[in-house]
């Protein structure tokens, strides 16, 4: 008898460790999505100071996405979003002006302009190259300063869009950013003992949902811009939770952001948005390409499903969201105008970052990557010592390799045990995406799967003794945490976050602090656990958040289902990483039990979740209708897509064809490829599509009103047309007329040599996507082309180019522009009808863009 106590079972010991695995998650989500107290009134009531007011900010979202509308680039709406932000600018001049007169000698001017101006870009996206132009766009410029022109030599530029995007009233993208830095302004403006050492520009940019045109109008044309030091780009991409800080491109900007009081970022999210996995952008760009800054991004992420939709609005934001974005983006302006800001130092240039930072439970961390290397390196080396003075130094390589193909086993059968069982709901099933409507649900679904693939995994192994297994899973960890750190890339501490406490956890064990008994004591798991579970449930909750909503909107061809169960079981192998030798540690009998147990969950969890809908009235399906007139041919259509592979979306649009159909035919499937130019006002978006197409009638007012058909809207033709003979050249400026139609696009095969939207054309024979938005009005754009002939040419006239060109009716938008419905034509009559039939159909979990278009082919 050794006079052990006696090692409690997996029952015992999995409650004994029940206030751990249950508390730790509770807490870290706790602290994770908590917000700051909305604040209604402008003056605080003790120290009658100026403070940050989300009742405020809201005011000014509800006015632009509620009281104005729909701002798409080109409307009246987007227009009269422009009066009311010049208003705003001339009502803080105001405020200026009255606290210069209560404090006459403080240093502070303000200055404001009106931007107006045209211009082009390159724009390539997606693998597509694309090219903007734009016509009399307008910014609202706002800057602060000490009144000196040393103090307005250094600038820190703030920025929100006024504009929303095509099926949004944009209350959170981005009237509330909109709303949150005019706050900021007012609140530095009226803080009488504030004086900006540096100063600050507020860009209200007017033009990106059109591809980012008015920061490029901005930093490329404005007095003011060679100013710009610095970068703060406000976003949302939904309407819940803290704002995230998705990018950050230098270390001084990084270190800026720590004195945020609500910090809310990693170098996780960073390296994730860099890589390009995420198929987005922001006006950060063209600041970067343009004005040659270093910056943050950021944005809030949570409750995504309303992004670019109907329902983004601010009855839809979450008390506190504003109120957290205001403090952060007030904080780091007061510390970038600051004597202590590093403006100065980046007019010479900036360091790219080579930061580790991270955000962890309200408190913020950030080293050098030289620090991390010591650090992780010797997290390595003290695992490697310890790990061979464990297992009695080279004799125990052996049993070591098997606890690393334990644990990498582990690791891969877990990404098996979840794609399986999304091939099955997918595939086999028909009913993928049935998690979709609450990000946590895909746990529920794969993460039984995962632990179920991971612990059969184990039976190719064999069985290891649990100290050798987390012995092993030390070592692997602490390497990758080294390896990956010496490849630059900071999100190596998320390894280094899960080895250190286990080396601590394992040395205590190994001196025997905390054993009571034989193998591995329970307090060995508890400290190996405890971080693991704070910080992998910060990183699920973010990364569910983003991907989830994000599966509804990266077409139907993606992997969606495939995508999510990944992240589960990765997430998941890295939040508990500790089950893997707790199995071990009972032995091949009870992991066979529990492989059943589970078996039968994973069975239950996808009969369950095979019942459900994907979709509801708050987390609705996106859908794409374009009624389409052709110039050409006087035929109307209905083209249709989604932008997710849910099932059920075949049936429903046959169901519409059923309907809608001028003569009652199935629809027609269609294959996009870059020449097929129905889809061009949503290019290069249109390649995530998949749609159908439904012949319409030609209604009974159809041939009374100014229809396309007609041919009043759209005029392509050239001017200077001269033909070289002896170069083999044609010289010519296409012109594109285009009164009461917006956002146009045109498309052609030819060889360029010149044109006037950049100096770099493809030096080849090539399809060109030529994109236009302008301000409210203007009708007329042009750009002058020099194109390549076959040498010689062979006739007096040389072959004609072909035009696709297609643009949107800027009253046939629905509902945006459903209040003038009457000036829509057939578009909007067929909206109505469609929307209600939709609604009617679908229980409301169906949001439809529709949006009446023109189109057709010019031979010039």
């Amino acid at each position: 008898m050794s006079g052990q106590p006696p090692r409690w079972g997996p029952i015992r010991s999995i409650l004994a460790l029940s206030p751990l695995l249950i508390g730790a998650p509770l807490f870290a989500l706790r602290q994770h999505y908590t917000l700051p107290e909305p604040l209604t009134a402008l003056y605080n009531p003790t120290t009658k100071q100026p403070q940050l007011s989300e009742a405020r900010i809201l005011s000014h979202a509800k006015y632009l996405s509620e009281d104005i509308g729909y701002r798409i680039v080109g409307t009246k709406e987007h227009a009269l979003g422009d009066e009311w932000m010049i208003q705003q600018a001339k009502e803080l001049d105001d405020v200026c002006t009255r606290a210069k007169e209560r404090s006459p000698e403080r240093k502070l001017e303000c200055e404001w302009w009106w931007q107006q101006g045209s211009g082009s870009h390159r724009f390539d996206m997606m693998n597509k190259r694309l090219y903007k132009t734009y016509v009399n766009l307008t910014n609202v410029v706002f800057r602060l300063s000490d009144g000196t022109p040393e103090g307005k030599q250094d600038a820190v530029l703030v920025n929100a869009h006024v504009d929303s995007t095509l099926p949004s009233p944009g209350a959170a993208d981005d009237a509330l950013p909109v709303g949150v830095m005019l706050e900021c302004a007012r609140v530095l403006i009226e803080t009488d003992d504030w004086e900006p050492t540096y100063a600050i520009v507020f860009l209200f940019n007017n033009a990106e949902e059109s591809l980012q045109d008015g920061s490029h109008l901005f930093s490329t044309q404005h007095a003011i811009a060679n100013t710009v030091r610095a970068v703060i780009n406000l976003e949302a991409a939904g309407t819940k939770g803290p704002e995230l800080l998705f990018q950050a491109t230098s270390e001084q900007m990084i270190e800026a952001y720590s004195h945020v009081p609500r910090p809310f970022g990693t170098v996780l999210a960073n390296d994730i948005f860099s890589s390009g996995i995420l198929l987005s952008d922001t006006d950060f760009r063209q600041f970067e390409q343009y004005l040659n800054v270093t910056g943050l991004d950021m944005a809030v992420v949570g409750n995504s499903y309303l992004y670019h939709m109907r329902k983004d609005l601010v009855e839809n934001i979450e008390p506190g969201v504003a109120q957290h974005m205001a403090e952060n983006t007030m904080a780091l302006l007061q510390h970038l105008s600051s004597p202590a800001s590093p403006l100065h130092s980046l007019a010479s240039g900036y360091v790219k970052p080579r930061t580790v930072f991270f955000s962890h439970l309200g408190t913020f961390f950030l080293y050098s990557y030289a620090t991390a290397r010591v650090m992780y390196a010797g997290v390595f080396v003290a695992s490697l010592l310890l790990a061979l003075r464990i297992k009695g130094g080279a004799r125990g390589v052996r049993p070591l390799a098997r606890g690393i193909g334990a644990v990498a086993g582990g690791f891969l059968g877990a990404l098996v045990g979840a794609n399986v069982v999304a091939a099955v709901m997918q595939r086999v099933l028909g009913k993928g995406m049935s998690w979709f409507s609450w990000e946590p649900a895909c746990l529920g679904l794969y993460g039984p799967a995962a632990l179920t693939g991971a612990l059969v995994s184990q039976y190719l192994i064999g069985h290891v003794p649990e100290h050798t297994v987390m012995t092993s899973m030390l070592l692997l960890q602490s390497f990758a945490a080294l390896a990956i750190q010496l490849l630059g890339i900071g999100s190596a501490v998320m390894f280094f976050l899960t080895s250190a406490p286990l080396l601590l956890a394992l040395v205590l064990d190994t001196l025997k602090i905390t054993r009571t008994g034989d193998g591995v004591s329970l307090w060995t798991y508890a400290l190996a656990q405890l971080t693991p579970l704070l910080t992998g449930t910060q990183i699920v909750a973010t990364v569910l958040d983003v991907f989830v909503p994000l599966t509804g909107r990266i077409g139907g061809d993606a992997p969606g289902e495939h995508i999510i169960a990944t992240i589960v079981a990765a997430t998941g192998a890295y939040t508990i990483p500790m089950a893997l030798p707790f199995m071990h540690r009972f032995g091949t009998r009870v992991s066979s039990r529990v492989v059943v147990i589970l078996s039968v969950i994973t069975a239950l969890s996808m009969a369950l979740f095979a019942m459900r809908a994907p979709f509801d009235r708050l987390h609705q399906k996106r859908m794409f209708v374009i009624h389409m007139e052709n110039v050409t041919s006087a035929e109307q259509h209905l083209h249709i897509a989604a932008a997710d592979a849910a099932p059920g979306f075949d049936t429903l649009v046959h169901s519409m064809a059923e309907q809608f159909d001028a003569h009652g035919k199935p629809p027609t499937s269609r294959q996009l490829s870059d020449w097929d130019s129905e889809w061009d006002v949503l290019y290069p978006f249109s390649a995530f599509l998949s749609p159908y197409m439904i012949d319409m009638p030609v209604d009974e007012q159809y041939d009374g009103e100014p229809s396309a058909a007609a041919g009043k809207f759209v005029a392509i033709s050239t001017t200077n047309d001269v033909v070289d003979k002896e170069k083999g050249t044609r010289s010519f400026t296409l012109v594109v007329h285009h009164p009461g139609i917006i956002w146009t696009a045109v498309a052609f095969d030819a060889h360029v040599l010149k044109w006037t939207l950049d100096d770099n054309p493809p030096d080849e024979y090539a399809r060109h996507h030529i994109k236009e938005a302008s301000f409210y009005g203007n009708d007329r754009w042009s750009v002058d082309l020099v194109v390549k002939y076959p040498s010689p040419i062979s006739s007096e006239i040389p072959e004609n180019i072909k035009i696709d060109f297609v643009g949107i009716k800027e009253q046939s938008m629905w509902p945006g522009k459903k209040a003038e419905k009457q000036f829509g034509g057939s578009a909007m009559r067929t909206f109505e009808a469609l929307d209600a039939w939709l609604d009617e159909q679908t229980v409301g979990t169906v949001d439809a863009m529709l949006i009446g278009c023109v189109g057709g082919i010019a031979l010039l």
